[in-house]
């Protein structure tokens, strides 16, 4: 039983890394052109907002790559210091992820600009995606001693990031249904994964992605009504 345990341990410890890492890279390539390597590229000038916001969204991804490496190297000492830090930084991305998306909406729904209704429909998925963030991050240190509980809801903070992320991929056939196909499919295997290494459905992944999945479906549907939109709209004039 021991020897069974230190098996599924270090799988665990290897999903949790490897997962942060591709996540990286896949951030790494969106925005490569328009920000990480923006002064190579003839790329639109950014407002100090979105640097800022930028330097906060890269700095959530990049602590998790170090938070899973420290696990992995069975640095968990260090791993529980840096999330006292960690806990200030999602602070931080939640704060400056709303500030971001609803100045975007107003800007372009007071200057009437034919992106509006598009821009209202991403703000309203990028404010459940918030939403489900901070909850996520706050329930995940809230149960920090119960260490199964805390890592898959930590994990679970990439899809509230992913479809921003492959919406701005520089490729041409990316979709809001490709996209939706990637969330669903990234979310069904970690929690399948996880499972046939334990052998048993974790609650914490049960329920998180059950209602992320749900909310998100359910949202994309009702946000892109034009009844929804009008309605949208008529907040940030």
């Amino acid at each position: 039983m021991g020897d069974q345990m230190r098996s599924r341990n270090r799988l665990d410890r290897r999903l949790y890394w490897g997962t942060s890492v591709v996540f990286f890279a896949l951030d790494f390539w969106t925005f490569a052109r328009t920000f990480y390597l923006k002064s190579f590229f003839p790329t639109p000038r950014l407002s100090t907002l979105l640097q800022i916001h930028g330097i906060a969204m890269s700095g959530w991804v990049v602590l998790l790559v170090v938070q899973t490496s420290l696990v992995a190297f069975r640095r968990v000492k260090w791993h529980r210091q840096l999330g006292v830090f960690g806990s200030v930084w999602a602070a931080l991305v939640v704060l400056l992820g709303t500030l971001t998306t609803l100045h975007a909406a107003a800007r372009e729904v007071r200057g009437h600009t034919h992106f509006a209704a598009i821009q209202v429909f991403i703000t309203t998925l990028d404010l459940l995606q918030m939403l489900f963030f901070a909850g996520f991050v706050s329930i995940a240190i809230w149960k920090r001693s119960r260490v199964d509980q805390h890592k898959r809801l930590m994990l679970m903070t990439i899809p509230c990031m992913l479809p921003d992320a492959l919406a701005r991929l520089p490729v041409s056939f990316m979709t809001n249904h490709l996209i939706m196909i990637i969330l669903d499919l990234f979310i069904f295997l970690i929690v399948a994964i996880d499972t046939y290494w334990h052998r048993k459905l974790h609650p914490a992944f049960a329920w998180s992605a059950l209602l992320f999945v749900g909310a998100f479906h359910l949202t994309l549907y009702f946000a892109q009504t034009a009844n929804y939109i009008r309605f949208a709209e008529s907040l940030f004039v």
